[in-house]
């Protein structure tokens, strides 16, 4: 299930939130360079809360993309979801649909776009890893 909005930093933000039944892979949003990943410990609050972004378990990495803009994808631990699994690292090159990680039984995946991209996902919408087209480039 989908959520949308403002991100803190500018640009929009998805929020992807996985129920225990759901698929738990988390894939890399475009093509690009892992620039810095960021493991904090944290709480486990049920992940669809807002307040599980700041004080819940997680995992970032920001990509920058072949085109240049920033990206961020950020896993979420959530009440029985308490391992999170990265299988890459800073300086690693990925290409879009590429597997980057889990989150075991119930979670929440935050997608951070740049300005200049827009979600093209509806709140309350179902996505497929590796399948649905969550985010757009603007014409410029």
């Amino acid at each position: 299930m989908v959520a949308a909005g403002p991100a803190r930093e500018g640009g929009s933000a998805i929020r992807i939130f996985l129920s225990p039944l759901d698929v738990h892979i988390n894939r890399a949003p475009v093509s690009g360079r892992i620039t810095r990943t960021e493991y904090t410990k944290g709480r486990f609050l049920a992940a669809y809360k807002d307040a599980a972004s700041d004080l819940n378990e997680k995992n970032a990495l920001d990509i920058r993309a072949l085109s240049g803009e920033n990206f961020r994808v950020v896993q979420i631990a959530g009440v029985l979801a308490r391992r999170i699994v990265c299988w890459c690292k800073a300086g690693d090159e990925l290409r879009a649909g590429d597997r980057i990680g889990l989150i075991q039984f119930g979670s929440r995946t935050d997608l951070h776009l740049p300005s200049g991209y827009e979600p093209c996902v509806r709140a309350g919408e179902k996505v497929r890893g590796g399948e649905t087209v969550v985010a757009r480039a603007l014409p410029k």
